[in-house]
């Protein structure tokens, strides 16, 4: 371990509760209802990611507990298994189906999928750095072949990418409207403008963007029964903030359009507890729909690339003034402001620039920069903004007031860095046992047919987390919010 490795801030689970904890303020006896059990490492890496996992978890769990206080006067006991978060990172490992004799198997990952793995790699570059291109969905996969003029594939894109110098190409994808990163340590990062940008701001900005009167919660039998939300996210980080919201009972729509790129098995994975609807944004019909349902949403998640739903109309503070005490979330790969800003990203991105590709390479002994095998900034960042939507409700029921919650990738990434590393980790399982698995799988008859998936891992003592839904066809239901009957039926 470098000099370079070493943190003088407190490592591990424990700080990163206490660091989302100082977000939410309030009583601080929050903290003893607090379990968490188990430490790093459960993937065989140095960073502390089910750590980071399981606080992120933990504070859900602390909102909720809030929330619950208003309704009921009584707060929960919160639990949570660090090896149960960890491996709430790779859903995809435990999504299974029967086979022809019932057993039920792996369902494996599409061949897209596999072939996108081989190529969204760090390659070096002619100055001798190093630097991630990203391909995932064909329009922005496109976008990147152009600028390197190559075929996708690992040879042709290695080929492509030595013929430049790394920050050249960053710029040049970005300027294509693509993805990709040059890899930097921890401290280049910290040193560029983007990186101090954020490490001046909390991992989850909350900001009061409009006055509206106070909006106590209705009655109900979970801690956001009543809440509706619309999700327009798709891929992993936005998806899981609006399915974790859908664990605590709020009604979550999720609204995409029929042409979109999506990823089968991540709509599959990260749908269950919702809704889905087809709403195209261009049309002016479904825009006036979306303006509709928007005009009675209690929360409203971004996951577009910045600014474009709000060349729609649909921006925060657009929202705001439609809908007087909405709660926006953005969520975005390099945050709310600085030079990267504007630029979309995905998770191999975040771990790219900010620091975790290149540790991870280095401290694993793998002779290059290489990407920790668990989608840490995504899953992550989901339940920090889920956190954030929640810390937002609870003050707008007490104060009345929209608001603006932006999360990221990098912060996500920056997050889990402050936790330090831990020396041993060679011999990391990286995957739960059968026997650890069987009280956490949950079982659905679905539009894929029977699925069993690993469960809510957050154990809250009055309200346990779960999906009442089963994961939703894309476009399978009608854009309207559920009558307050049939929002009780769900959350009874």
């Amino acid at each position: 371990m470098s000099e370079n490795d070493t943190t003088t801030l407190p490592e591990g689970k424990q700080a990163a509760l206490d660091e989302l904890l100082a977000i939410r303020g309030g009583n601080p006896a929050a903290r003893a209802e607090v379990t968490m059990a188990g430490h790093d490492p459960f993937y065989p890496t140095p960073f502390r990611v089910g750590e980071s996992a399981a606080a992120a978890l933990a504070a859900v769990g602390v909102a909720a507990s809030d929330i619950w206080e208003m309704r009921t006067g009584r707060r929960q006991q919160i639990k949570v298994d660090v090896s149960e978060a960890a491996a709430t990172l790779r859903t995809v490992d435990y999504t299974r189906a029967p086979n022809r004799d019932g057993t039920y198997e792996h369902v494996p990952i599409p061949q897209t999928m596999a072939h996108m793995l081989t190529v969204t790699q760090p390659w070096r570059t002619a100055d001798g750095r190093w630097l991630l291109p990203h391909f995932n969905l064909p329009n922005l996969a496109a976008r990147v072949l152009d600028v390197l003029k190559c075929e996708s594939t690992p040879q042709a894109v290695q080929a492509a990418v030595a013929r430049w110098n790394a920050d050249e190409l960053e710029e040049a994808i970005a300027a294509a409207g693509a993805c990709g990163g040059t890899i930097r340590s921890r401290d280049e990062w910290l040193a560029h403008p983007q990186g101090r940008y954020l490490a001046e701001r909390p991992v989850i900005e909350i900001e009061r963007i409009g006055d509206s009167a106070p909006e106590p919660f209705i009655p109900g039998t979970r801690p956001l029964s009543g809440t509706r939300v619309l999700d327009l996210t798709r891929i992993l980080a936005g998806p899981i903030a609006g399915r974790t919201l859908a664990e605590h009972g709020a009604d979550v729509l999720m609204v995409t359009s029929r042409g979109l790129p999506q990823t089968p098995e991540h709509v599959r994975d990260t749908s269950h507890g919702k809704r889905s609807c087809f709403l195209d944004v261009k049309l002016a019909t479904d825009a006036a729909r979306l303006a509709l349902l928007a005009g009675e949403a209690d929360v409203f998640i971004d996951g577009y690339r910045p600014g474009r739903l709000a060349a729609r109309g649909f921006g925060a503070e657009q929202l705001a003034a439609l809908r007087p005490g909405i709660v926006h979330v953005t969520v975005s790969c390099f945050g709310s402001g600085g030079p990267f800003a504007e630029r979309a990203g995905w998770e191999q991105i975040a771990q790219a620039v900010t620091g975790v590709c290149e540790a991870n390479g280095r401290l694993t002994g793998a002779g290059q920069p290489k990407l920790v095998f668990a989608p840490m900034c995504d899953y992550t960042t989901g339940y920090l903004a889920a956190y954030g939507a929640m810390l937002a409700l609870a003050r707008r029921a007490r104060e009345g007031g929209s608001y603006r919650v932006h999360v990221s990738l990098c912060q996500a990434a920056m997050f889990a860095q402050r936790r330090g590393l831990v020396d041993a980790f060679g011999d990391a399982p990286g995957k739960l046992s059968e026997d650890a698995l069987k009280p956490l799988y949950v079982d659905e008859e679905t539009c894929y047919g029977p699925l069993r998936t690993l469960g809510p891992v957050l154990k809250m003592s009055e309200t346990p987390c779960r999906w009442v839904l089963p994961t939703p066809r894309l476009g399978g239901d009608e854009a309207v919010w559920l009558t307050h009957a049939r929002t009780a039926w769900l959350n009874g």
